[in-house]
């Protein structure tokens, strides 16, 4: 993604109702799914780079059908398996340019354990990795799960499944005129940037904070918590070997976003709650702040007493 992306999926208005993810028993079981509002492909905005093209539309469509067929079986029996999509070549092109750009400086920019993740996951060069794979493999290691989405979806409702230790994933992939750009949430946003983290049981647990915040806080409570997701979901950097790494999603799966990161335009401060969820940020432009946690464990211990006090 370059400089001009905008996530419009992050957090604004969070009130939502939700469920505990597991059983009295303990054992995992999927949640019901309930009404949601996601982009429909017809609302792509005419700057979108795939707007006026109508197979990139069909295609976009075909898959949001595959996941709105999967949403329906959920709410009517066991969960399906997640679908399989077949990628074209030219979708697999793209997955191979954004790989080949970001593999080097990953190499040298993210933290550790999220380069091992993404070869527990089996995240490689030469496929697009489904999303039923990548959801047996989290579900043994953490419980944590996926399900399919068809496009954008309504921040409440997004946020809502984190709670239940599930993350809501779109399958698309983005304009072949622009793979270095996407203006939402593609399966290279999502394998690339998000779901490696979910494989560490400290970052499962405080997503499942962030969901659980999300439901009960107030309006100032919610652009604290905004905030919060944003310098770390999306823009955190972690110590490691007397340095610090990228973990960021947004980080992660931006070339320009990683480099800039680590350049002398960036302030990087240690993570202190009270100056995060009192800094604004900016999504149209490269970050000028970032913030650095100690470890996975210090963030989820950190904000839990903030997350709960919510309820109070």
């Amino acid at each position: 993604m370059c400089r001009a992306w905008q996530p419009e999926w992050l957090p604004e208005r969070l009130e939502m109702r939700t469920s505990d993810h597991r059983s009295t028993t303990g054992s995992l079981r999927a949640p019901v799914f309930e009404e949601m509002l996601t982009e429909e492909i017809s609302q792509l905005s005419l700057d979108h780079p795939g707007a006026n093209d109508v197979d990139y539309r069909e295609r976009r469509d075909f898959i949001a059908r595959l996941a709105r067929d999967f949403r329906e079986k959920c709410r009517i029996g066991e969960r399906p398996p997640i679908p399989r999509i077949d990628y074209t070549e030219a979708e697999t092109e793209v997955w191979k340019y954004v790989f080949d750009q970001l593999e080097e400086v990953q190499s040298r920019r993210a933290c550790s354990f999220y380069l091992e993740a993404r070869r527990h996951l089996g995240i490689k060069r030469e496929s697009i990795p489904q999303l039923e794979d990548m959801d047996r493999k989290l579900r043994e290691m953490t419980g944590f799960r996926l399900a399919p989405v068809e496009g954008l979806v309504e921040p409440r409702s997004f946020l809502s499944w984190l709670e239940k230790r599930t993350m809501l994933c779109t399958q698309y992939v983005r304009h072949h005129s622009r793979p270095d750009y996407t203006p939402e949430p593609d399966i290279i946003h999502e394998a690339i940037g998000h779901i490696p983290s979910f494989t560490n049981e400290a970052f499962a647990g405080y997503s499942q904070h962030i969901g659980r915040g999300a439901r009960v806080a107030n309006d100032d409570q919610l652009e604290q918590l905004s905030r919060l997701y944003w310098f770390t979901v999306e823009f955190g950097l972690v110590e490691e070997s007397d340095s610090f790494r990228a973990f960021g999603a947004g980080l992660l799966s931006s070339f320009s976003e990683l480099e800039h990161a680590f350049s002398d335009d960036v302030e990087r401060r240690t993570f202190d709650l009270e100056e995060v969820i009192n800094t604004p940020y900016d999504y149209s432009d490269m970050q000028p702040v970032l913030f650095v946690i100690p470890s996975y464990g210090y963030l989820k211990e950190a904000t839990r007493s903030f997350i709960e006090s919510f309820e109070r």
